[in-house]
């Protein structure tokens, strides 16, 4: 164990806590979030998020990981590292309550010579500007003489057992030459694919969010083809297997965007530009175009259905998948949701299962029921079946047994065979 550094994590979510884990594997780290069922499920060993495996876990633990919701507990630290969730409000606005409620509790514990990281994604010039003042108020230290800052985004992919934590190379940035230093070394202490060290905290904020956007826009022009060629009568994964033999060919597919990152960090971008008086049209068009993809998808099968002499009133409907991505529980801000408002006005009759969602945390978050068990699959009586998320489990199914004689298919993914499938996005 390292003794030069004592790591503190402030929120052990997504990311957090999967870099508190790979911290401790050489430092002592106290791991803390206000939120005391996950801190009880942790030290059980439990991990609700999957992104952690129960052996990495239990070895942590027996480490010496502590994780608490005492603030006392983070006060022998040295390094502290803010890993909150940067959402937005009901009108697309950076809602940075989250962040700077962290940076209270950071100012609270800090002293002389610490450093305090900032992970959670932003716009360019919060952690200096925001973020960095209230370090200052609440400590009575100041930055730069008594405690250093810097940033590393996050490049957690929730659900991806290959691109973990660890095997991911990390932007890395300072306050000064020196901070940014130490900052770079401390990552690349536990990292096997190194880091990148940014020339400023801005630039490697700036870095974050065009990742995330960049990805956004890319899928809003290939839902917007999507869209025209379903309009031409054209399939649109037979044109994509086509064009991607072309050896630069973007690939890209239509789909929803949801999830905590690329449905949510455009928009911080898009704010910081707008106050400074620009206009960046095309990012608040993709964002448009991609919130817009789940009523599109319902009026789809509902005009399936018709045209296949079936109402969509009243029908019954299943829905496959409900988690933002496949293969990991993860039902923040889903776009399946937006799929099953849409065909409630036509029908109550809505089934979703997905065995990755906690049928709890989806009546809380959404106020709906998920299924979980193949058995409580009614085989031959969906009107219309949609995919929505491409599970490994869903593979075991027998698609085909699902509809009614009759009923329609929809594939949204445009990974199923024509011979089972009405539609494909």
């Amino acid at each position: 164990m390292t003794e030069k550094y004592k790591i503190g994590i402030i929120g052990l979510g997504y990311v957090g806590f999967p870099l508190a884990c790979l911290f401790a594997k050489k430092y002592n780290v106290v791991g803390y979030d206000i939120k005391e069922s996950r801190i009880n499920e942790i030290n059980q060993g439990i991990d609700s998020t999957n992104e952690v495996a129960p052996d990495a876990l239990k070895n942590a633990l027996m480490n010496g990981m502590k994780c608490t919701n005492d603030l006392n507990d983070l006060k022998s630290c040295n390094v502290y590292i803010v890993a909150i969730p940067t959402p937005v409000d009901d009108f697309h606005n950076p809602e940075l309550v989250p962040l700077k409620n962290a940076s209270k509790i950071v100012g609270q514990v800090i002293s002389k010579g610490d450093y305090v990281i900032y992970e959670s994604t932003v716009y360019p010039g919060v952690t200096e500007e925001i973020c960095s003042p209230i370090l200052e108020e609440v400590s009575g230290l100041k930055l730069n003489e008594d405690f250093y800052i810097g940033y590393s985004p996050e490049r957690i992919n929730p659900g991806d057992k290959t691109h973990t934590v660890e095997n991911i190379p990390k932007i890395t940035s300072g306050s000064t030459l020196e901070a940014a230093e130490v900052i770079d070394n401390l990552y690349n202490s536990v990292l096997l694919n190194g880091t990148h060290k940014a020339p400023s905290i801005k630039v490697a904020e700036a870095a974050k969010i065009l990742e995330n956007t960049q990805r956004d826009v890319n899928i809003a022009f290939m839902n917007e083809i999507a869209i025209v060629f379903n309009a031409l009568g054209i399939d649109t994964t037979d044109v994509l297997k086509a064009a991607s033999t072309k050896w630069n060919f973007l690939n890209f597919s239509p789909g929803l965007v949801g999830g905590h990152c690329i449905s949510v960090d455009p928009y911080y971008l898009i704010q910081r530009a707008t106050s400074r008086g620009v206009v960046p049209r095309i990012m608040m068009e993709a964002r448009r175009l991609n919130n817009t993809m789940g009523n599109y998808i319902a009026e789809r099968v509902v005009r399936c259905m018709t045209l296949h002499n079936t109402s969509a009133f009243k029908a019954k409907i299943l829905l496959l998948g409900f988690t933002f991505k496949e293969d990991c529980p993860d039902i923040r801000n889903t776009k399946v949701i937006d799929i099953y408002n849409s065909l409630k006005v036509y029908t109550q009759d809505i089934h979703i299962f997905d065995p990755w969602v906690s049928p709890e945390h989806a009546r809380q978050e959404y106020g709906i029921e998920i299924s979980t068990q193949a058995e409580e699959l009614e085989r031959g009586e969906y009107d219309a079946v949609i995919y929505c998320v491409k599970h490994k489990c869903f593979q075991s199914i027998e698609m085909g047994t699902l509809r009614k004689p009759g009923g329609v298919f929809y594939d949204v993914k445009g990974v199923l065979d024509y011979n089972i499938v009405t539609e494909r996005l």
